[in-house]
């Protein structure tokens, strides 16, 4: 039983099978697309903002970056594409921990095997915006390769592609 239940508290209506509050408050934003597209757009730019506040702090190269790939990949107009990535960055700055893994694994669930490598491949993008990707950066992105279903191989193989960007093989 649930808390809310226990306390007597019906819980929200949810408009869709595992759908976050999250993922449906990115997705309304886009109401020229398809409901499910909208939702995949919508959970792909909080795993971006995911990995870009994983050392709790979002800077200007990470967001433009995310503005670019959400742009590109998502076939949004620019001014689109840069409120999403703005609802995307709060509400990751707001929920973090709590919808990390559930939007992850919502994203898994509606993706095609390309769709999570091209979105494994943009949380190291992301990552590697400043120059660098930090210890915890890195941790993040494996946790977001293993939530999306990569074996630890694939996921270091795709990691390696950004190596000469790890501080942790970088010289002081």
């Amino acid at each position: 039983m649930s808390l809310l239940r226990f306390l007597g508290i019906k819980a929200p209506e949810r408009s869709g099978v595992g759908e976050t509050e999250t993922v449906r408050r990115i997705a309304a934003r886009l109401e020229s697309l398809p409901a499910d597209r909208a939702r995949h757009l919508a959970a792909f730019a909080y795993v971006l903002a995911r990995v870009a506040h994983a050392d709790l702090e979002i800077d200007a190269n990470e967001s433009e970056q995310m503005e670019r790939l959400v742009t590109q990949l998502g076939g949004l107009a620019p001014a689109e594409a840069s409120l999403v990535v703005e609802i995307a960055k709060s509400q990751a700055r707001l929920l973090g921990g709590t919808e990390n893994y559930v939007v992850t694994r919502e994203f898994r669930r509606s993706a095609t095997a390309e769709e999570r490598a091209g979105l494994l491949d943009c949380v190291h993008a992301i990552a590697a915006a400043d120059g660098t990707i930090s210890a915890v950066e890195s941790a993040e992105c494996m946790r977001i390769a293993e939530e999306l279903g990569f074996t630890r191989e694939e996921a270091l193989a795709v990691r390696n592609t950004y190596r000469d960007k790890l501080a942790l093989l970088r010289r002081h």
